[in-house]
C-alpha cells in the first residue's frame, strides 16, 4: 500500500504539477514530480529519511546520486547513524579528482538512493561508478518510480528497484 502520508507531503508541497513538461532524458510527461520542492521541504525529507531507514538491510552503507539524492542520503544517514558516500555523475577535474565522495572500502555492500526514477540511466550509472570502487550494489532504492522503463533497465544489470511510490500511487485521485 502506498505510504498515503508522503504522497500527501508531496502534494502540499506542491513538488507534483500538471501541464506539458520535457523530461531529463528527452521525453515529454503531463505530469512532473519536482524534486526540488520535496528535497528542500522538512515534513517531507523527514518521511523520505523514515522510509528509506525502513528498508535498509543491516550491513548497508548508503550512497547518493550527485546532486538530487544528496539531501536524501543525507538525512537517511542522520535518521540511521550509517554512513555514506555520494556518487558523482563524473570525476571532477580539480582537487582529488574523483568520482566516489566518502570513505568506502572494496567489498562494501551499498544501496543507492535515489529521488526518481524514469530510465534508470542516473541509477545505473552511479551503481556501475560505486562498483567500479570495489562496492558491492544490487540494490536502488527510490523516491519515486515513474515506471518508465527504469525497473527493467536495472534488472538486465542485477540491480533491484525498490520505490517509495510509483507514478500510480502518486497521480491516483488526481
Amino acid at each position: 500500500m502506498a505510504n498515503q502520508d508522503l504522497i500527501g507531503a508531496l502534494r502540499d508541497a506542491d513538488a507534483v504539477k500538471f501541464g506539458e513538461f520535457e523530461l531529463s532524458h528527452g521525453g515529454t510527461s503531463d505530469y512532473y514530480v519536482d524534486k526540488y520542492l520535496f528535497e528542500t521541504d522538512p515534513t517531507c525529507l523527514s518521511l523520505i529519511a523514515s522510509a528509506f531507514a525502513d528498508r535498509l538491510g543491516d550491513d548497508e552503507t548508503l550512497a547518493g546520486v550527485a546532486l538530487g539524492a544528496v539531501p536524501l542520503v543525507a538525512v537517511t544517514s542522520a535518521e540511521t547513524n550509517r554512513p555514506y558516500v555520494i556518487a558523482r555523475k563524473q570525476a571532477k577535474e580539480y582537487g582529488t579528482g574523483n568520482r566516489i565522495e566518502g570513505r568506502l572500502s572494496d567489498g562494501e555492500r551499498v544501496v543507492v538512493l535515489e529521488d526518481i526514477a524514469t530510465t534508470g540511466k542516473s541509477a545505473l550509472d552511479a551503481v556501475e561508478a560505486l562498483r567500479e570502487a570495489g562496492a558491492v550494489v544490487d540494490r536502488v532504492l527510490v523516491v519515486v518510480d515513474r515506471q518508465e522503463g527504469a525497473s527493467e533497465r536495472l534488472a538486465e544489470h542485477g540491480i533491484e528497484l525498490e520505490s517509495l511510490l510509483t507514478a500510480d500511487d502518486l497521480l491516483a485521485d488526481e
